[in-house]
């Protein structure tokens, strides 16, 4: 693939690859197709197939709406459990996260009521099982 995003003024950056996940980074509708149609060609010629019902399209900041040859726009996108959505934010990334936490403290709920564990033993309980899932896949 030749087109990506200037992601420094020295480093284009043009996918973000891990294990069987692949996001392209594009400019351009055209850039996006033709990284589409290059991606699709080169698995065919290993004999690997895209599977499109999990192909989807994410649009940022862009007014453009002609279709890309894959299955479907999506307004978020999720890539290593990161929810990104078509204005590249992650919002419900964070509502996500608050709501995972949420039903972890919520499943600790007799630790919370106990009288026989000291606030000190549940403070810790709360951060090794409800902060880290807040926490997981945030950025500082």
């Amino acid at each position: 693939m030749k087109h990506g995003i200037q992601w420094t003024s020295r480093m284009q950056l043009d996918d973000l690859d891990f294990a069987d996940d692949l996001a392209f980074l594009s400019q351009t509708q055209q850039q996006m197709q033709e990284n589409s149609n290059s991606v699709a060609a080169a698995s065919a010629a290993i004999g690997l197939n895209i599977h499109k019902g999990k192909s989807k399209v994410l649009r940022c900041n862009t007014a453009c709406t002609d279709p890309i040859k894959i299955d479907g726009d999506v307004k978020t996108f999720t890539y290593l459990g990161s929810i990104i959505d078509e204005h590249g934010v992650s919002d419900a990334d964070v509502k996500a996260r608050i709501g995972k936490a949420r039903a972890a403290y919520l499943q600790l709920r007799n630790v919370w009521n106990s009288k026989q564990l000291s606030t000190n033993t549940k403070v810790k309980i709360f951060n090794r099982n409800v902060k880290t899932v807040l926490l997981y896949g945030a950025q500082t």
